[in-house]
Order: C-alpha cells, then sequence, then structure tokens
C-alpha cells in the first residue's frame, strides 16, 4: 500500500485511528472503574482474571492473525476484530457476576488482539521505516489520549450511573469505525503461493493457554509445587516442543522460527516481554493505592493518572518527530527506560496522593520516549513481506509479558497482603475481634477484607450503622487494613522494577540499523554482526 497517495494514506491511517481509539478507550475507561465493580459483583480473588482472560485472548488473537493477514490482507481482520469487541463489550454489560463479565472479557480481547495486530501491521505497509517512526508515535499518542480521557470518564460513570454503562456508552463508535474501515481499507488479493499452518496455529494456541493458565492460578487457586500447576506447566512445555518441530517442517509457518535468528527481532522481543512484564504488573494495582489505601473516589483517581497520560501523549509525538528526522532510534529507548525506573521507584515508596502524581509524570515522560522504538526497531529489520507475523511476534512478547506479569504480581500481591495482616496481629497493631462479643464481631467482618476499600460508598454505609462504642475499633481496622495493604503494594512495585531493570540492560545490546526510506530492503541489512553501538 506504500504506492498510495498521499490523501488516501491519510484517510486509511484516519480510519486504523478510529478503530484503535474504540478499542484503547473502552479498555481505559474500565481500568478505574474495576475495583469498583469487582467490589459490587463480588470474587475479589478473581481481580486478575478479569485482566488476564483479556491478554490470554488477545494474545492468541494477536499471533495467528499476523500470518493470516501476510496472506489475506489487513482489511478483513480489523473488521472481524472490530465486530468482535462491540460483542464482548455488549455483553459485558450485562454480566451478573464476575465469571459472566470474565468469560465476555474474553470475547473482547479476541476483538482488541487482532486490532492492534492488524493496524500496527498496516501502518507499516502504508509507510516506509523512516517516515514509520512518526505514525507510531500517533498512534501511541492515540493510547496516550485514551489513557488521558478514559480513567477520568470510567470514575466519573461509575459513581454517577450504573456501572454497565461503562461497556456501552462508546459502542457507537465502534460502528463508525466499522464503516470506515469498510469505506477506506483498500482490499488485497490473497498472496496464492501461501499456505495456512493449521498445525502450528494449534499447537501454538496449546502452548499459549496452559502456559498462561498456571501462572495464573500458581500462588493463588494452587500452590506453585501442586500437581495442577506442574501439570499445565508441563503441558506447555510439551506442546512448545511440538511446536517448534512442526514450525522446521512447515510451509509457510505461523510464526517462522527465522525470524528469532535475527538478533535485533529476539533482543526487542525479550525487552518487551520484560517491560510489560514490570510495568502492567505493577500498574495494575495502582488504583488500589489510591482508592484502597488514601481514599480517593474512581473519579478523583483518574486524575491522578492523567499526567502519565499527557506525558505519554506529547513524549511519543516528540520522539516519533526526531526519530523520523534523525533516522535514529536507540537513543531514545536507552533515555527512556531509566526514566520509567525512576516513575517505578517512587511508586514503591509513595505515601501520599501528590508523590503517586509525581510518580505518573515521570513513568510517562519514559514510557513516551522509550516504548515506541521497539516495534519499530523490528519492523525495520524484517522483509516487507514478514511484516505482519514480526509486528505478531512483537504484540505476542509483550501481551505474554503483560498476562504473566499481571498473574505474578497478583501472586506477590494475595501472599504480601496476608503475611502482612498476619504481622499486624501479631505484632498486637492489628486488631483482635475474639475480644468481642460474638454479635458486634459479626457485624465487624465485612471490615476485616481489603477489598471492603475498594468500595469508598459501602465502607462509608456501613461505619454510619454502627454504634458509636464500635467506632473506635474499626478505624482501628481500617487503618491496619491500608497499612497491609499499602506494604503489600510497595512490593509489587519493587517487583516490577527489577524486571524494567533487567530489560534496560538487555537494551544496552540492542543493534541499531538505519531506518529504510522504503518498504524495499537489502538483505545484508539484517545479517550484520551484533554490536554495542548506542547511536
Amino acid at each position: 500500500m506504500e504506492h498510495l497517495s498521499h490523501k488516501r494514506k491519510l484517510s486509511i491511517m484516519f480510519a486504523i485511528i478510529a478503530a484503535m481509539f474504540f478499542a484503547a478507550i473502552n479498555q481505559t475507561l474500565v481500568s478505574t472503574a474495576m475495583p469498583r465493580i469487582i467490589a459490587i459483583l463480588g470474587g475479589m480473588e478473581y481481580y486478575t482474571w478479569v485482566i488476564t482472560i483479556y491478554m490470554l485472548t488477545s494474545t492468541l488473537a494477536t499471533v495467528l492473525v499476523g500470518k493470516l493477514s501476510d496472506i489475506y490482507g489487513r482489511k478483513p481482520f480489523i473488521l472481524a476484530g472490530i465486530v468482535f469487541f462491540i460483542i464482548g463489550a455488549f455483553l459485558c454489560g450485562f454480566s451478573k457476576d464476575i465469571i459472566q463479565l470474565i468469560t465476555y472479557r474474553g470475547i473482547q480481547g479476541v476483538g482488541a488482539g487482532i486490532i492492534m495486530s492488524s493496524a500496527f501491521t498496516a501502518v507499516g505497509d502504508l509507510f516506509a521505516p523512516r517516515e514509520r517512526g512518526k505514525w507510531t508515535g500517533v498512534m501511541m499518542a492515540v493510547f496516550g489520549f485514551s489513557s488521558v480521557i478514559g480513567p477520568t470518564l470510567g470514575g466519573w460513570l461509575v459513581d454517577n450511573l450504573d456501572w454497565h454503562w461503562l461497556f456501552w456508552i462508546f459502542l457507537p463508535l465502534g460502528i463508525v469505525a466499522l464503516v470506515m474501515i469498510v469505506a477506506l481499507f483498500p482490499k488485497v488479493e490473497r498472496k496464492a503461493s501461501e499456505s495456512i499452518d493449521y498445525a502450528g496455529s494449534l499447537f501454538l494456541s496449546l502452548t499459549i493457554i496452559p502456559l498462561l493458565l498456571g501462572f495464573s492460578w500458581a500462588g493463588t487457586k494452587y500452590a506453585w509445587g501442586s500437581a495442577q500447576i506442574l501439570g499445565l506447566f508441563g503441558s506447555a512445555l510439551l506442546f512448545a516442543i511440538i511446536f517448534i518441530i512442526v514450525q522446521m517442517k512447515a510451509k509457510s509457518p505461523v510464526l517462522p522460527l527465522s525470524l528469532f535468528r535475527n538478533d535485533i527481532v529476539t533482543i526487542s522481543n525479550v525487552v518487551g516481554f520484560l517491560m510489560n512484564a514490570g510495568m502492567m504488573g505493577a500498574l495494575i494495582y495502582l488504583p488500589f493505592f489510591v482508592q484502597g489505601v488514601e481514599g480517593i473516589s474512581p473519579t478523583y483517581s483518574g486524575y491522578v493518572t492523567m499526567p502519565m497520560s499527557i506525558a505519554m501523549v506529547v513524549l511519543s509525538a516528540v520522539t516519533g518527530r526526531l526519530v523520523t528526522k534523525t533516522g535514529k532510534y536507540k537513543r531514545y529507548a536507552v533515555i527512556g527506560m531509566p526514566i520509567m525506573i525512576a516513575g517505578m521507584l517512587i511508586m514503591a515508596y509513595m505515601d501520599s496522593i501528590w508523590m503517586a502524581v509525581a510518580a505518573m509524570v515521570v513513568f510517562g515522560t519514559g514510557l513516551g520516549i522509550g516504548m515506541p522504538i521497539f516495534s519499530l526497531a523490528t519492523q525495520n529489520a524484517v522483509k516487507p513481506t514478514e511484516l505482519g507475523v514480526a509486528t505478531a511476534s512483537s504484540q505476542l512478547f509483550r501481551n505474554l509479558g503483560g498476562t504473566i506479569g499481571i498473574a505474578v504480581m497478583g501472586t506477590i500481591m494475595q501472599s504480601a497482603l496476608v503475611g502482612n495482616m498476619k504481622n499486624a496481629m501479631e505484632s498486637g497493631s492489628g486488631f483482635d475481634v475474639s475480644k468481642i462479643d460474638p454479635e458486634t464481631a459479626k457485624k465487624l467482618a465485612p471490615f476485616q477484607n481489603p477489598e471492603m476499600l475498594l468500595d469508598q460508598p459501602r465502607l462509608q454505609q456501613l461505619l454510619d450503622t454502627m454504634p458509636a462504642n464500635v467506632q473506635p475499633i474499626l478505624h482501628n481496622m481500617i487503618e491496619t487494613l491500608r497499612s497491609a495493604l499499602a506494604s503489600s503494594l510497595t512490593t509489587v512495585f519493587l517487583a516490577g522494577t527489577a524486571l524494567v531493570v533487567l530489560a534496560f540492560v538487555l537494551t544496552l545490546f540492542l543493534r541499531e540499523i538505519p531506518l529504510r526510506t522504503s518498504n524495499k530492503m537489502a538483505e545484508p541489512e539484517t545479517e550484520a554482526s551484533p554490536s554495542l553501538e548506542t547511536a
């Protein structure tokens, strides 16, 4: 599609951005409100599953669509992604319990994975790598803009309207995006010489599913050393071996192993995995600090995350233009990632809303500078015929990192919370309901669950109904819960920081090659020997 006129390219980009914004705003809209939704539906032990299932299905969709879109073109898959996302969002609004919500979020995840994979690959079809830097920044800015208005709007909606509207309010935008893609996106003929790798797709799916289930259930539903978890990890290993064998023999593999002989692709993907594991695993629990520890409503919780999004929007756009102007990209990753690390360290030790805001500004600055670089590096290092599958591999590793990171951080969170509550009881700083008469103790039972901290209206309502002589005990219980939750979050943020530090170290080994000025590439570019050149 590089041959299209500039005006036609802009029209197609507008349609792509509309589709991406539809998926992104629905995701950010829910993020701030999710603690309240979980408190209403119940099942805090399944909190991470609402996120994990979304990441699991989007991961599978991303990698499977990558190769298929190289064969059939991007248009049918972007359309299918929008349809899946609309259906999932519509059903989410009718959820009666946490299990239904998890199921319907899985459908949304399928749509999101297809949209994101196809959209980023389509940009690679439209623009040469040198010009792609600018558009990568624009697409990051779309995510940033949705992050600016999404959390705040989501918080306001859940405070003032029924929570179901969170999933329904932007459905008309999905219809608009669907119509725009149909009208503006060119159709690409199927590549007759390409075949579909059904066996590879099957065994890749059978590898990813037990792997992610194992990480999601380990330490929460089952012990890490339990037969169930070991069985899942063993199954993932077995299917991974079969998948590799199938890919070595496949005529047109769904995930060509030759991609990973390219050191740029391999390092970029591993960095993306580690970065997302640390970042997503930690940031998903930020609302727990704002709403649970500090007692801020979901509406104002969105204002806390807004500075991060604004910083990311501005810096990603600026970085994209600088990459296009200079043709250099590695330096921005080397600059941005230490800033991200600094932001996460502030999160680990924050003890006020203002420190949380400062953490968001610093983290968003680093994110805007460094995050767009690795997808660009991957796309620039492969042949145009491998653009879809290379982009899918990048998205796959990021999604795997995010999913595993959320699951592992959830385990760390739950384990730390149980330990902190136990320590509070043993040290005498907690509360001992055994010394209270049984009737009063029964009334106080809800206040022993940290989940209560996430539903401030209900908490205040219960406080108001309690007799005056019990109020001091209640306030002691609440403060103990908040202290235990705060300490647990510190552990989570530090664990996330450690992963991002490791990603930064690997970034230093990323080989930089010149950004091409067209989608035609010379083979020697990808075969050059590795170096530590930092631009």
